[in-house]
């Protein structure tokens, strides 16, 4: 049996680093790991393995979500389940089998509890319980729930940081979000691919006439030949029989052109549009996932800023970029932005205006508070853009916090022109 050695911890915390806050202490770091609560989001190939790196961090209240029992075919990279799990709860195994693994279960000061539900089963007072989420999922549409439903709780008060990971194929990929304050999962939008957005893969004059791959034969029955087989039946990717039918008849076609590798896993993997997943692939954002998590608890080191990407197809290849907040989100955009101007205590609206045009590339026609408008670009000068030459601080209802930074105590409402959407800022003067 395995046992866990904390001793491989306090050096980490009791040692600062070139990095480390001034602020920091040991204490504090030591303290924050053991009494954070984490809430892991899925115990799969990517769950499993953060479970584990989270134990052996020593982190000791934990408790996993997942709604999927084990199958067969995740025993090749579900290191916590074996063959007579099979059928049974994922969270519930991968939790029990945490326990045996550390000290044998006599380590007592480990609190970890599993929850075989949906994520959707649980409502705010749950999640508020957590002072950390961190999702192994393997879906789009659960990680926008999770999201918004954090983002929802931050509104009313409380932050609870979630550090998304996830795998498709030698690909990974780790992203920090702290709700209202970083870019959300929904700012990500752009860069995600939708739901069928794959399953064109390849020119239909190749599957016709020259297929060279076994994807080929597999994708000709799927596109070209069932319909004219079977007009009246939809190919259903969960009917046994349907795939099996796919299969002989793309087998039947490999043959006729000497195409090795159509397998009837493969066929049930083209017409799901299903890309592996690397066990290697899984270690390596767990282990992002758990040193992120970490770091931003005990605050020995910095965090992420805010996005890594992994590539393991040609080598090793490890990316880290800044994604800023997307303020046309429909999630997140509509909370306020907080915008630094730097020595400008004499800024005027005008200015104001100006480079609030240039930073959101924007053009907007209107700036109003609760108290009532700032600029009105439908009003002439005497109504209302009287204000464009009168400094912004004298404008706003402003307060100063223990930093000496001058801030609006309201929030600014931005309109634009050709969309309905707003933008909300609050102006921070910043004097060096």
């Amino acid at each position: 049996m395995i046992s866990f050695d904390s001793s491989d911890i306090p050096p980490v915390l009791t040692t600062p680093g070139p990095f480390t806050d001034k602020a920091y202490t040991p204490e504090y770091g030591i303290s924050s790991l053991e009494e954070t609560k984490v809430l892991v989001i899925g115990a799969g190939g990517l769950g499993c393995e953060i479970i584990k790196d989270l134990t052996f961090s020593g982190f000791k209240q934990i408790e996993v979500i997942d709604m999927d029992t084990i199958e067969l075919s995740n025993l090749n990279r579900q290191f916590l389940f074996r063959v007579e799990d099979i059928g049974k709860s994922k969270s519930e195994i991968a939790v029990n089998y945490i326990k045996k693994l550390r000290c044998g279960g006599i380590d007592k000061s480990l609190q970890i509890k599993s929850h075989f539900n949906k994520i959707q089963d649980f409502d705010d007072g749950f999640y508020q319980e957590f002072d950390i989420v961190i999702c192994g999922l393997d879906n789009i549409e659960a990680r926008k729930w999770i999201n918004k439903k954090l983002i929802d709780i931050a509104n009313n008060g409380k932050i609870i940081p979630m550090i998304d990971g996830g795998t498709e194929g030698f690909q990974g990929s780790l992203k920090v979000i702290i709700p209202t304050v970083t870019s959300c999962f929904e700012c990500y939008n752009g860069l995600l691919t939708e739901d069928g957005d794959e399953n064109q893969k390849y020119p239909l004059c190749t599957l016709a006439s020259t297929p060279r791959l076994p994807e080929h034969c597999i994708e000709w029955v799927h596109q070209l030949e069932w319909e004219k087989l079977y007009p009246d039946i939809e190919l259903d990717a969960d009917n046994d029989e349907h795939i099996n039918k796919v299969y002989q008849l793309a087998l039947e076609r490999s043959l006729k052109f000497n195409i090795q590798g159509v397998t009837k896993s493969l066929t049930l993997g083209v017409i799901k549009n299903i890309i592996p997943s690397i066990a290697s692939t899984n270690s390596i954002i767990a282990s992002a996932c758990s040193n992120e998590a970490f770091k931003f608890v005990t605050c020995c080191s910095p965090f992420l800023q805010n996005t890594m990407y992994y590539n393991g197809e040609n080598g090793v290849q490890a990316i880290s970029d800044p994604f800023d907040k997307n303020p046309n989100c429909e999630i997140c955009g509509n909370l306020p932005i907080e915008i630094e101007i730097k020595n400008q205590l004499d800024m005027k609206l005008v200015e104001f205006i100006e480079l609030v045009n240039s930073k959101f590339n924007i053009k907007l026609y209107k700036i109003f508070t609760v108290h009532g408008d700032l600029y009105n670009q439908d009003q002439n000068e005497d109504k209302g853009n009287g204000n464009q030459q009168s400094k912004l601080i004298d404008l706003l209802n402003v307060d100063k916090d223990s930093d000496g930074i001058i801030y609006s105590k309201n929030e600014l409402i931005i309109l634009q022109k050709g969309t309905d959407k707003v933008i909300k800022l609050i102006p921070q003067f910043i004097n060096d």
